[in-house]
């Protein structure tokens, strides 16, 4: 078993001991995924790059964690396999940038 899918399970096993399958719709899910990234964001707002990059890693590990749970729960839902999906985006962005137009640029796709 690869690690998304263990990862899955876990998180699976803890939410059905807790009957929450029932709140785990798909509106549900993406606003509870946007609700923790904006947690995330929140550890970093009002800092500087310097002070960005000193953040507290703990709640950087607790909001990730958090951020990672519901994007495993909604590709559960929606049966994608984690793996499979982030290899194919890693594909489709290497074609949309090339390195060598893309290296060391931060330009958007239809800008280089």
């Amino acid at each position: 078993m690869d690690d998304s899918k263990e990862i899955t399970e876990a998180l699976l096993k803890f939410r059905n001991e807790r009957d929450w399958a029932q709140f785990h719709n798909t509106k549900n899910l993406a606003v509870a995924l946007s609700i923790e990234a904006a947690e995330l964001n929140e550890l970093f707002l009002w800092k500087d790059v310097a002070e960005s990059e000193q953040v507290d890693r703990e709640k950087l590990k607790e909001e990730l964690a958090d951020v990672f749970a519901y994007a495993f729960l909604l590709a559960e839902k929606h049966q994608l396999d984690v793996k499979q999906i982030v290899l194919d985006k890693i594909k489709r962005n290497g074609e949309k940038y090339p390195v060598e137009k893309a290296k060391g640029s931060a330009k958007k796709y239809n800008e280089l």
